[in-house]
């Protein structure tokens, strides 16, 4: 099954690790795979305490976005996607976490086609999760279940920065 949590609103990742913790609840082996982030986020010290809910970031520090790719950003974004899909061909887990796919599909750090091939390629008794802003109509279609987060009113319109343990 692939589900994809998408949209502008706040709680994209944070709904798919909720989902996780669910499954390592029922004895599932759980993924994170992070795109564009560092890794050093609060949730991942705290899942680096969780059995059986493994994590791993391929990202720079510092905020990427459309405007401000550099070559590092494509390659580890291309590291990121090898490393889903061998864990995708090892059958290890049964729940994998692509946290940011969305942006990195939308900032053309990986092609479209491949990805849907990578879908294609995983075993049904994995569930697969997408995140990020601005999913592909592509990737829509063939979802199992899409959910879109919208911003109805934000904090962050009165210059409230991001706090750690909330945001980060």
């Amino acid at each position: 099954m692939l589900q994809i949590y998408t949209g502008n609103g706040k709680g994209k990742t944070t709904a798919s690790l909720g989902l996780g913790l669910r499954a390592v609840g029922a004895d599932k082996k759980v993924l994170l795979i992070q795109f564009l982030k560092d890794g050093k986020s609060s949730e991942i010290e705290a899942i680096k305490k969780i059995k059986n809910f493994d994590v791993k970031a391929f990202g720079r520090k510092g905020f990427t976005s459309k405007d401000n790719l550099v070559e590092k950003d494509f390659n580890l974004a291309m590291q990121g996607f090898n490393f889903a899909r061998k864990a995708i061909k090892s059958k290890k887990y049964d729940l994998i976490i692509l946290d940011e796919m969305n942006m990195v599909n939308y900032f053309g750090l990986i092609k479209i086609e491949d990805l849907i091939n990578l879908i294609k390629k995983t075993p049904s008794k994995i569930e697969l999760i997408l995140t990020g802003r601005k999913a592909s109509k592509k990737l829509i279609q063939i979802a199992d279940l899409v959910t879109e987060m919208k911003e109805i009113k934000h904090y962050y319109t009165k210059n409230i920065k991001a706090r750690k343990g909330i945001e980060f």
